[in-house]
């Protein structure tokens, strides 16, 4: 659903809002172009690009299921039905924690391919992507709550997370939920350290 422009917040109005509502829509497919790059550039990952990669990939998977149990999966999709704002758990830590989850996630990938000269690379690109996602998604969030929004905004970092205190509501956290909603995500992990094992194990010459 659209709402009449009038009822658009000036930040969803932005052009760095429009840009990134068109990154919002195509997000799902945007970062085959980055796996491409690092499962056929040249790269021998060693047993601590693994190591390291691994854990990076694994907690950044778990801050990201922390928020997708406190969002709830609507909520994650910032649809524009969501009837409720989400400021605790590690959503008082940041306002995108599933965001910096992903990071860790992308990040975890670069280095386990051992491709490491993308590995700056990699995060210009995803500085750019979700620069412009997360003005969209700002937008959306300040005209659905207004000045709640507002001040959920100024009391809390857009990424870099602050840890504080902040108690969950009774049926603050849906984890069966979660989990169900990551199995996909949980198997393209199998598939891509698949990919990248075969590719460690006939490297190309």
């Amino acid at each position: 659903m659209t709402l009449p422009s009038e009822t658009l917040s000036a930040a969803e109005q932005t052009r760095a809002a429009k840009i990134g509502a068109i990154f919002f829509r195509h997000r799902s497919w945007l970062p085959i172009f980055f796996l491409a790059i690092v499962l056929f550039a040249p790269g021998t990952p060693t047993p601590m690009h693994w190591a390291v990669g691994v854990l990076l990939v694994v907690i950044g998977e778990a801050y990201r299921m922390s928020g997708v149990a406190a969002a709830g999966t609507e909520t994650r999709r910032r649809s524009r039905a969501v009837q409720r704002l989400v400021t605790y758990g590690v959503f008082s830590w940041s306002r995108n924690p599933l965001y910096n989850g992903n990071f860790l996630i992308w990040m975890g990938f670069v280095i386990i391919s051992g491709v490491l000269w993308f590995l700056p690379i990699a995060i210009i690109l995803f500085a750019i992507e979700y620069t412009f996602i997360v003005r969209y998604e700002e937008g959306v969030l300040e005209s659905i709550f207004g000045e709640e929004y507002l001040a959920y905004k100024r009391r809390t970092p857009r990424w870099l997370p602050r840890p504080t205190a902040s108690p969950a509501p009774e049926d603050g956290y849906h984890w069966a939920e979660a989990w169900r909603s990551e199995i996909s995500t949980f198997l393209q992990y199998v598939v891509l350290m698949a990919a990248f094992y075969i590719k460690s194990r006939y490297p190309r010459s």
